[in-house]
């Protein structure tokens, strides 16, 4: 079974991922993870990121996809997070998977108002050291920026800063519109309403992933 999971800076994706790759048996593929990993390996497909990453370039799709893919095995059961992200890396993980007479069974898209997307994004604290994530809201540290896991500083990522965070929803409201009219069209597609609290996000998905076990289902 393939599961992609879409969501807006904010929306908890990255949570749900997890916990659904948990409670599921899915390989989690994040992208973001994918890449530090590849350019920490200094693999050939981690050199071609790390250079586009250190021009301050976006990484092609082409080597997103091929980044991906090498991790893809047939069979098994994954869970895609952060990809695709636009219509082309859409198109291509169709083809790659049609390759392999699979294909996406299912797209969930976490719906969130950009106005608390923002709150959460703004709201967001992340360990320097472990990467350990905090919400000064919702989840701050015990003691105030220091990290609970592991006692490193817990700092605010330039990216969650306000202004950056609206810019940062603008551009993934402009991709992820087409994906998804495209798996719409495939029958795939399904909104989830992320505004909820993370236990009744978690229900929801979990509804809709056992409804759609077992084949494709139009939702």
């Amino acid at each position: 079974m393939i599961v992609v999971l879409l969501g807006a800076p904010g929306s908890g994706k990255g949570t749900q991922s997890k916990r659904l790759a948990g409670k599921y048996g899915f390989q989690h593929l994040a992208t973001g993870d994918l890449f530090r990993a590849e350019m920490a390996e200094g693999t050939p497909l981690g050199l071609k990121a790390q250079g586009y990453v250190n021009a301050g370039r976006l990484v092609p799709d082409g080597v997103v996809t091929e980044m991906v893919a090498a991790r893809l095995k047939p069979g098994a059961r994954f869970l895609l997070d952060g990809f695709p992200r636009n219509i082309d890396q859409a198109r291509a993980l169709g083809r790659l998977l049609a390759a392999s007479g699979s294909a996406v069974d299912l797209v969930c898209s976490l719906v969130l108002p950009k106005a608390e997307a923002v709150r959460r994004m703004t709201s967001r604290r992340v360990c320097a050291s472990c990467g350990e994530v905090y919400n000064v809201l919702s989840r701050p540290p015990k003691a105030e920026g220091v990290c609970d896991r592991c006692g490193g500083k817990v700092v605010q990522r330039a990216d969650d800063a306000e202004a950056t965070a609206v810019k940062r929803l603008s551009v993934f409201e402009d991709l992820t519109a087409p994906l998804a009219v495209y798996y719409k069209a495939e029958g795939v597609f399904h909104e989830i309403d992320a505004a909820r609290s993370p236990d009744e996000v978690e229900a929801a998905l979990s509804a809709v992933l056992s409804s759609a076990r077992g084949g494709r289902r139009p939702c």
